[in-house]
């Protein structure tokens, strides 16, 4: 996308009906098109949605994306961003209806989630697993001839039994496999591990085809930032190897895919990369990043901090701050239950409603009939299944009833545990729902 493209506005082609069972619905609601939700004027902070409720500030992921899309492209890679963190078809789609290149998933299901949802272009940034999972993806194919599909693999045993599954029907594309090589997780360790998965789909005899090399460098961070440097370089330095030998394999004419990049580390690809793909001429670097589109006010405000200290993200030319461009947009509301002793808040959301693997919620603003109060320097300290502890000062005016909208820290793992992600405009009120499919 350049400076001067359009900006597209989020939409909905999921259909379904939203019911009080839902979390967010206000009680009462039966049947209502999802299509006419805007018309209802639901407004989270005051007072007639169901809480807990997951919020998504639709103008700042829409600044996030474009920003993030502008990023890559001045920079020379597309991006498939990981639909696992909101498992939302709508919200993929805009993804690709707006520049990505394609979109990317961790599994099977997921894969057909996006194929029912008119996404055929995906990475299944994962290994399948041995006779079983290879079978499974033959079904998935065959019900989806047309998919552009690229899978992981990062032994001879899993190349092995996807090429069984594809030669007990002939009928299926040939599989496009993705030589993945790893640190800290999945993913050959060595150049010779590497070499002996693209001989096994050499040997395959054209029902699999090598279509590039793959990594995730976020698994290969360490606690020691100068340890994972290191590791990272490693990593990196063998993927851009690695596509050398694939293109000495393939020969000039067949179109490679190099791919990683998570949220944290994309600078560090981009600059390890982007110039041997740029050398190569028929290949394409493509990012993996996900959460980079909702942000946060937690783990990923953090790593962007960290980005900015090695001075690693620029756009125009010019050197910015990441933590500064990126805007986080999602929300979590919840009420205050209870002041049992003077210095605490009980607040009706837990370790069921949001992410606390990655650190607890943060109080953004205080809310009282739908107007805001000041907000009070308080901290949740603990979380139970559905209560939240925040300790506040005597002092503080935070009353039984008030509503009380947080930030999060890690998108993935609070996004999972809602069935509808309710889209707001600027003002807050909803505009567009969102359904999940997680499962």
């Amino acid at each position: 996308m350049t400076e001067n493209s359009p900006v597209l506005s989020l939409a909905t082609r999921e259909k379904f009906l939203l019911d009080d069972c839902i979390r967010g619905v206000p009680p009462g609601t039966f049947g209502l098109d999802s299509s006419l939700v805007a018309s209802e004027r639901w407004h989270p902070a005051d007072g007639r949605m169901s809480r807990p409720v997951l919020t998504l500030d639709e103008e700042a992921f829409i600044a996030n994306r474009d920003l993030f899309l502008r990023y890559a492209g001045e920079h020379g890679a597309m991006i498939a961003p990981h639909a696992k963190t909101p498992m939302a078809p709508d919200l993929a789609r805009s993804l690709v209806e707006a520049g990505a290149w394609g979109t990317t998933v961790a599994d099977i299901r997921q894969a057909a989630v996006m194929l029912r949802a008119g996404l055929t272009r995906l990475i299944i940034a994962n290994e399948v697993g041995g006779s079983g999972g290879a079978n499974r993806l033959a079904a998935l194919v065959g019900a989806w001839p047309s998919v552009e599909l690229f899978v992981f693999a990062d032994s001879a045993v899993a190349v092995n039994a996807l090429a069984d599954a594809w030669r007990a029907n002939a009928m299926l594309p040939p599989l496009r496999v993705l030589v993945e090589l790893g640190a800290g997780r999945a993913g050959a360790r060595t150049t010779g591990e590497a070499e002996a998965i693209a001989d096994a789909v050499d040997a395959d005899g054209g029902r699999l085809l090598i279509a590039g090399v793959a990594t995730y460098e976020g698994a290969a961070a360490q606690p020691d930032s100068g340890r994972t440097e290191e590791v990272i370089s490693d990593l990196l330095a063998m993927t851009a190897d690695m596509l050398l030998r694939l293109r000495a394999r393939v020969g000039g004419a067949a179109p490679l895919v190099v791919t990683a990049g998570g949220s944290v580390f994309f600078d560090k690809v981009v600059a390890a990369l982007s110039p041997a793909v740029s050398r190569d001429g028929n290949a394409t670097l493509v990012l993996r990043s996900g959460a980079i589109f909702f942000h946060d006010h937690g783990i990923y405000d953090r790593s962007l901090s960290a980005l900015d200290a090695r001075k690693g993200f620029a756009v125009g030319g010019v050197g910015v701050s990441a933590r500064n461009s990126f805007r986080p947009a999602l929300r979590l509301w919840a009420e205050v239950l209870s002041r049992p002793e003077p210095g605490l808040a009980i607040c009706g959301m837990g370790m069921r409603d949001v992410s606390f693997d990655q650190g607890f919620p943060m109080v953004l603003a205080v809310f009282r009939t739908g107007k805001p109060l000041p907000v009070p320097d308080a901290e949740v300290f603990k979380l139970n299944d559905q209560h939240a502890f925040l300790s506040i000062a005597p002092s503080d005016d935070i009353a039984v009833g008030d509503i009380i909208e947080f930030g999060i820290s890690h998108p993935c793992t609070c996004l999972d545990r809602y069935r509808v992600i309710f889209g707001v405009d600027a003002a807050g009120h909803v505009r567009h729902a969102f359904p999940t499919y997680f499962g």
